[in-house]
C-alpha cells in the first residue's frame, strides 16, 4: 500500500511509519517543519500543514490510505476540530484513519471517559475535551474516515505484538489500568489499514 502519515515526527506517527515500513508498505511521511532526510528507500518525506487544503490535496494524490497522527501544541487544543475537517476535505474520497483521544469513549461506569477522573485527571481534561470535538468534527464530515481512540495512557514502550480491540468503551486490564505502548498502537493502526473493519470508532488496549 501507499500510506501517507501526517504528523510523522510525533510519538505515534513515527512509530506508524516504522510499522508500515516493516510490513513492506511505501510511506509518505508528512512533517510540519523542515523534513529530515528519508530514513528508508520506501519513505518519501515532505513538508505539509494539515490545514493547507490545496497543498495537502497534492500530497495525498495517489495514496491508498492516510493516517492523521497530529497533536495540537499546548494551548492550541481548540484548533483540532478545524484541523481534522481541513484534512478530511483534502483527502477527498481517500480513507483517513484518525488517531484521536480517549475522551469520547464510554467509561465502565456508564458516562464518558472525559468525565471520569479515574481515567482523565483535571490536568488532562483540556486535551480530552479536544478529542471529543475532533470526533464530532469527523462525524459531521462526509469523507471516508475511521477514528481510533487510544486507552487512557499511551506512551513509548515495548512492541509486544499483541493488543485487544474494542469499540466505543474504554478497555482496561485486570488491575483496572488502561494503557498501550505507542509501538503496539502502531500495529493496530496498520492492521486496520490492511484489513478495514466496519466500525467508524474503535479503541485498543491491553
Amino acid at each position: 500500500m501507499k500510506i501517507t502519515v501526517v504528523g510523522a515526527s510525533g510519538m505515534v506517527g513515527s512509530r506508524v511509519v516504522t510499522e508500515a515500513l516493516a510490513r513492506g508498505h511505501h510511506v509518505t511521511a508528512v512533517f510540519r517543519g523542515d523534513p529530515p532526510e528519508a530514513p528508508h528507500p520506501d519513505v518519501e518525506v515532505v513538508r505539509g500543514d494539515a490545514t493547507d487544503i490545496d497543498h495537502m490535496k497534492g500530497v495525498f494524490a495517489g495514496t491508498d490510505a492516510i493516517v492523521s497522527a497530529t497533536r495540537p501544541a499546548p494551548g492550541a487544543e481548540d484548533t483540532v476540530a478545524a484541523t481534522i475537517s481541513a484534512l478530511l476535505d483534502a483527502a477527498g474520497g481517500t480513507r483517513v484513519l484518525v488517531i484521536g483521544g480517549a475522551g469520547p469513549l464510554r467509561s465502565p461506569s456508564g458516562g464518558l471517559v472525559i468525565d471520569d477522573p479515574a481515567f482523565v485527571p483535571p490536568e488532562w481534561r483540556t486535551i480530552a475535551s479536544a478529542s471529543t470535538a475532533q470526533l464530532r468534527a469527523c462525524e459531521a464530515h462526509p469523507g471516508d474516515w475511521v477514528y481510533l481512540s487510544p486507552p487512557a495512557i499511551l506512551e513509548p514502550g515495548p512492541r509486544t505484538g499483541s493488543y485487544r480491540r474494542g469499540t466505543t468503551t474504554i478497555l482496561t486490564a485486570v488491575d483496572g489500568s488502561s494503557r498501550i505502548s505507542a509501538e503496539d498502537l502502531a500495529i493496530a493502526v496498520v492492521d486496520e489499514l490492511e484489513q478495514p473493519r466496519r466500525e467508524k470508532h474503535f479503541t485498543v488496549g491491553y
